[in-house]
């Protein structure tokens, strides 16, 4: 794709941003369901609307890799919701103060996703084995989330937060909105801040592993830079939707490891000149998030 689409696309995405936060969102208030459903589907609607316009102008190929990397994204983000609700919880930050949170912070993990988008592609372009090195490692990842136990959210233990208080002055309450205040003349964060930086944190550990997973669909820098951005722009609203209930997705994290040791193989079969095709890819990772989700409601974690 042409620069002329780089800065299309981004030029779009700052507008949509600005509107959200000074016009849509420029009072502090409480997301309901409803309002995440619209937001939500609107955000899915323009993604769709967006790949109507890759298939157009680049074809078939391009708008199913968009597609499969989009779904991916989007599955693969859900697992980040849990970690928002154990953070927010924990802080106990007002729900009419989460949305400002989380908009910053996902506006933070645009700019550190584009740098890994950028280098991750470049390598693999440059240097042909690191595909099988992040192929290799998404089949870790797989194996490593099914074995493992129920992550500990001892967040006061996190080595981030002692960090934080270490070397800077933290405020005890929270001040509104604010992310930073000055009292007697010095400057002070809040832990609002606090939150903001875990927010930033946990979806760099998330796009880890979510990053080479998209690239294991294609190399095309931009399908899968835009792919990620219409996928956790999404996410907010993912997050006011389904919080009250998103632990009912237990069984969530078989689907996500089946979906990572599936691309992670994917990566690693060209070495066999084995390939399989984006369509292929596509339905495997709809089954898998389908049935992980209909198998938490219909075996609930009480029963299992």
């Amino acid at each position: 794709m042409g620069i002329t689409w780089w800065v299309g696309f981004n030029i779009l995405i700052l507008i949509l941003l600005f509107l959200d936060l000074k016009v849509f969102n420029k009072k502090n208030h409480i997301v309901k369901p409803k309002e995440a459903g619209f937001w939500a589907l609107f955000w899915f609607l323009l993604a769709m609307i967006f790949n109507a316009f890759i298939y157009l102008e680049f074809g078939k190929q391009s708008a199913t890799e968009f597609l499969t990397g989009y779904i991916l994204e989007q599955s693969l983000s859900v697992d980040n919701l849990f970690v928002f609700v154990v953070i927010f919880e924990f802080f106990n930050v007002e729900p009419k103060f989460q949305h400002r949170v989380l908009f910053w912070g996902i506006l933070g993990a645009i700019i550190m996703r584009t740098l890994m988008i950028l280098l991750g592609t470049a390598l693999i372009v440059k240097f042909s084995w690191v595909e099988y090195l992040f192929g290799g490692f998404l089949v870790f990842t797989a194996i490593n989330m099914l074995i493992e136990k129920d992550p500990n959210h001892a967040i006061d233990k996190n080595p981030l937060v002692k960090i934080l208080h270490k070397f800077f002055n933290v405020t005890e309450d929270f001040h509104e909105e604010k992310f930073f205040v000055k009292i007697n003349n010095k400057l002070f964060v809040t832990p609002l801040f606090v939150v903001l930086i875990l927010i930033e944190t946990s979806d760099l550990l998330f796009a880890v592993d979510s990053i080479p997973a998209v690239i294991g669909i294609t190399k095309n820098s931009f399908i899968v830079y835009t792919s990620n951005i219409f996928a956790i722009l999404g996410l907010r609203n993912l997050y006011f939707l389904l919080s009250s209930f998103i632990e009912k997705f237990h069984l969530l994290k078989y689907g996500l490891s089946i979906i990572l040791g599936f691309i992670g193989i994917k990566m690693l079969l060209p070495f066999f000149d084995i390939h399989i095709s984006n369509i292929v890819s596509l339905i495997i990772i709809a089954i898998a998030l389908g049935l992980s989700v209909i198998a938490s409601f219909l075996f609930p974690k009480k029963f299992v």
